[in-house]
């Protein structure tokens, strides 16, 4: 990917401060585009720009906010949405779960994405636009030990897919896709999902680790997600993403 590959356009990434989102928003800057970039942490997200410079607009703010999809998307009238944003889910068995924490993902992640998807469809933002959801691999296999986690990244997955849908039937143009990271421990929320895992298999997490294979690093789903942006010959629906790439679900 050059640098020149995305120049002129303009991407809100959501959860940009850490994790995939971070490597997102890096990869999207270099390959030319001027990213905005949403957080709760003011902090972050400066360390942030200052490592990337003015290509990068940093806004604090909560991404599940309906006020805040519907301002950034006025404002900056992106052609591409990366919707990433999600609280980490507490790690423990269905039964020591309260409702409150079961259903904590879908509070977050369901709410904003079914927000940010609302408003690029009611903008509309321009034909040619793409909207891409991160969901996970959990909405396919499940997640045992985080509550309402796979069930609510299942729905985004069908969210993103009835978006695309409407997108047809009113003649938008606007794309949507789902990503489905796999399980890593090279973000915070994989770290804790790895070591709940590895302590239920009552294995150390080296051991439940080598069984893996290679991981998904932020900087890699970055560059994927960035190569499905530039529209090398992917789009289809919805994509798994592991260390090796993406590759359409079944």
């Amino acid at each position: 990917m050059t640098a020149q590959q995305l120049s002129g356009t303009t991407a809100i990434v959501t959860g940009a401060s850490r994790g995939f989102g971070r490597g997102v928003a890096t990869a999207l800057t270099q390959a030319g585009a001027h990213v905005v970039g949403v957080a709760r942490d003011a902090g972050t997200l400066e360390e942030l720009r200052e490592q990337l410079g003015t290509v990068f607009t940093p806004v604090a703010g909560d991404a599940a906010d309906p006020v805040v999809a519907g301002q950034l998307i006025d404002r900056y009238r992106p052609s591409i949405l990366v919707l990433n944003a999600g609280a980490s889910p507490l790690s423990r068995p269905i039964h020591r779960h309260t409702w409150q924490t079961f259903s904590r993902n879908w509070e977050v992640d369901v709410q904003h994405a079914f927000h940010w998807t609302r408003e690029a469809l009611l903008a509309p933002l321009r034909p040619g636009s793409l909207v891409i959801a991160v969901s996970s691999g959990a909405a396919l296999r499940g997640s045992p030990i985080s509550g309402g986690y796979a069930g609510a990244k299942a729905t985004i997955r069908f969210l993103t897919g009835y978006a695309a849908e409407e997108s047809r039937r009113e003649g938008l143009g606007i794309r949507f896709i789902a990503v489905l990271p796999d399980l890593t421990p090279e973000t915070g929320l994989g770290q804790a999902a790895v070591a709940a895992y590895a302590a239920r298999e009552g294995v150390d997490i080296a051991a439940f680790l080598a069984n893996r294979g290679p991981a998904l690093s932020p900087a890699r789903a970055g560059e994927e997600i960035a190569r499905l942006i530039t529209g090398s010959g992917l789009d289809q629906g919805a994509y798994l993403l592991g260390a090796a790439g993406l590759s359409p679900v079944p």
